[in-house]
């Protein structure tokens, strides 16, 4: 038979193939806090969850504060000696309150116990705050560092203070903030896929955060400062980085303090800071470092700077 008519049927043949098609990588979202929270986080929810379903890259399960309890209940304040009675039975509101609340806290992250983790490829703590009650939150530091993806978003920077692993994971620990502001944070990789849409100086409105227990040896820097942003000291300030931690790999931004710059649709009665092209870029950048993250971008994890 001729050669070029083989060649031709084998063509044929396989364009009749059905397309394999990817399977769309599985994430836990993760919103829950134990400490400050922000309004922000229902836009982030909204705003993930809307990056899922139109990339088709990823799925998300979200793990969400208890129901109707936003914030945990507070402990009474120390009494004036008139009020020592009032105070008492407050007291014991208080605990019986909490109790309940600590449990329904524990059960919600129920999902993020070691058995429940291996249905996933990855995890996502957008605006976390706080110690978490996880089931087992070494063995969720073990998960990662096996092989699955983290990507932490603004406050996942404020969680587990006192948690080394945890600290040691994500590569930095929120220190302190000053006023919301304008910087143009530096994109130190245009090449990856996270900030390759980004300017070489990107503008953005937001609460920016300082940093501690941060080391540039080892982290792959993506987007920083050059000044402190209230009071322009020179120096390094981190934005966002990525890293490898084990066979696991870590993305986290500080950036998703305000509703603007993760939703490109303005909030009702919200004044926009940030522009809706401004979001819409921020979308990318943690769209990117997701894809990165679970493997299906490729992107330099190095540290730019040698030890």
């Amino acid at each position: 038979m001729n050669k070029k008519i083989i060649l031709s049927a084998i063509l044929s043949a396989a364009i009749m193939l059905p397309s394999i098609a990817v399977e769309p990588k599985k994430l836990l979202l993760v919103t829950v806090t134990t400490g400050f929270r922000h309004s922000s986080i229902p836009t982030a929810e909204k705003v993930i969850t809307k990056l899922a379903r139109e990339s088709g890259a990823f799925t998300v399960d979200l793990v969400q504060q208890p129901p109707n309890k936003p914030n945990p209940p507070k402990k009474p304040q120390n009494p004036t000696p008139e009020d020592e009675a009032k105070y008492k039975e407050d007291l014991e509101k208080y605990k019986a309150e909490d109790a309940k609340w600590q449990a329904e806290v524990k059960k919600v992250l129920e999902k993020l116990s070691p058995d429940n983790l291996k249905k996933y490829d990855g995890v996502i703590f957008a605006n976390t705050t706080g110690d978490l009650p996880l089931p087992d939150r070494q063995a969720f530091i073990d998960w990662i560092k096996e092989g699955h993806a983290f990507i932490g978003m603004h406050s996942a920077s404020d969680t587990f203070h006192g948690f080394k692993a945890y600290i040691e994971m994500l590569g930095g620990e929120f220190k302190s903030h000053g006023a919301q502001a304008s910087v143009e944070c530096i994109n130190e990789d245009p090449q990856h896929c996270s900030c390759k849409h980004l300017s070489q100086q990107w503008p953005v409105f937001d609460e920016i955060y300082i940093m501690k227990n941060f080391n540039r040896d080892t982290v792959h820097t993506l987007l920083g400062l050059d000044k402190e942003p209230n009071n322009k000291t020179p120096g390094y300030y981190p934005v966002s980085w990525c890293k490898e931690f084990g066979k696991g790999k870590v993305f986290y931004t500080s950036l998703g303090h305000r509703e603007d710059i993760w939703d490109d649709e303005t909030p009702a009665n919200f004044k926009r800071q940030n522009s809706p092209d401004v979001s819409r870029a921020y979308q990318k950048h943690i769209l990117g470092g997701i894809k990165w993250a679970v493997g299906l971008e490729p992107g330099d994890a190095k540290p730019q700077i040698a030890k």
